[in-house]
């Protein structure tokens, strides 16, 4: 018999469902008798013991359901060591719950923050496994996340419904896409619908470079100009403050979000009517797109054949093109960013692709 236990944490995404499934559906082909624990909203279900039990039929059906059946929520890792409002210590009770219930395993799905308390556990001597689920695609130790996919699929296609309108009014068009910190969504959606420019984190912009590619396109008789800005993009001027000035400045920034900044510069520079679209969390919502449906499928298998093996400490990534097990302590606090001079960098470029550098 084999008790695991199950949790997603952080952000929701698509195809945490089917990666549930994959876990548990692979362990009940095994032939191996198992008992599954649900714990409900993220890890403050393994702080508080919120759990229900999961049977065959709970994973039925689910493979196309987006969001999650366990529910989610953010527990940041850095109050994590820190009491309660009760005077409660989260990680010993995260710790006592798993021990009440004999686990032999907790499998826990998320991305950054999520994998450092996952690390955490491990340290503490808990048996983890975990799996990568974020649509920034930001993950170390892994090519790729299940929900990244899904996500550029509905990116894309807001920013080409944009197309008809933005040429129907000659107007420049801004859509904002997911990312504070990361620029791999924005950069392949934006390359994916044809953007003509795209802001993203890792290159800071220059106001005047992304004016002067909307006049060159003007010049050649383009009426339109559509632009892909990730939300965490930042200019050249804001990229040389420390990061106290910048949250203070962003604290008092005159426009909700860095697109409507950009907006109300374009407007001024070129006097051309600037409009800003923000699909938000439309971005995580929805069935999952089948590439996500496969892949969480495939990981979530993977999960349970290591634990079936008694393998644990483990996150269950991708690199090229092979699924693998990567240990947790190369993973926690670290972030994969989308490098400048990347190849995919250089050949949007080669395609007219400005970056605003």
């Amino acid at each position: 018999m084999k008790r695991i236990g199950l949790l997603t944490s952080g952000g929701d995404c698509q195809a945490l469902n089917a990666a549930m499934r994959g876990v548990v559906k692979s362990m009940y082909n095994s032939g191996e008798q198992i008992e599954v624990y649900g714990f409900l909203n993220g890890y403050q279900g393994l702080i508080y013991g919120n759990y229900r039990m999961l049977d065959p039929s709970d994973f039925s059906g689910i493979l196309t359901r987006g969001g999650t059946i366990l529910g989610s929520s953010r527990t940041p890792f850095k109050t994590i060591r820190e009491p309660d409002e009760k005077g409660l210590n989260k990680v010993e009770a995260m710790k006592h719950n798993y021990h009440k219930r004999n686990l032999d395993c907790l499998v826990i799905l998320g991305g950054n923050g999520t994998h450092k308390t996952a690390n955490l556990l491990r340290e503490e001597g808990l048996n983890i496994v975990t799996l990568p689920k974020t649509i920034d695609n930001d993950l170390w130790g892994t090519d790729m996340t299940f929900g990244f996919q899904s996500a550029v699929d509905i990116a894309t296609n807001v920013i080409d419904a944009i197309h008809t309108t933005a040429d129907s009014h000659g107007r420049v068009f801004i859509v904002e896409v997911m990312g504070h910190k990361v620029g791999f969504l924005t950069l392949n959606a934006g390359l994916a619908s044809g953007a003509d420019i795209i802001l993203i984190p890792e290159i800071p912009y220059d106001i005047d470079k992304v004016v002067e590619a909307i006049n060159r396109r003007k010049e050649r008789g383009a009426s339109f100009t559509i632009i892909a800005v990730a939300e965490g993009a930042i200019s050249k001027e804001d990229a040389k403050l420390s990061k106290k000035e910048y949250k203070k400045k962003l604290a008092n920034r005159e426009h909700p979000s860095v697109s409507y900044e950009v907006a109300s510069e374009i407007e001024k520079r070129t006097g051309q009517e600037v409009r800003v679209t923000v699909p938000g969390h439309m971005q995580r919502g929805g069935s999952p797109c089948p590439y996500d449906r496969v892949f969480a499928s495939r990981l979530g298998a993977e999960a349970g054949k290591l634990i079936l093996k008694g393998e644990y400490g483990f996150m269950v990534g991708y690199r090229n093109r092979e699924i693998v097990k990567v240990p947790l302590e190369e993973v926690a606090g670290k972030l994969k960013m989308l490098e400048p001079k990347a190849s995919i960098i250089k050949e949007a470029k080669l395609l007219g692709i400005s970056f605003g550098d």
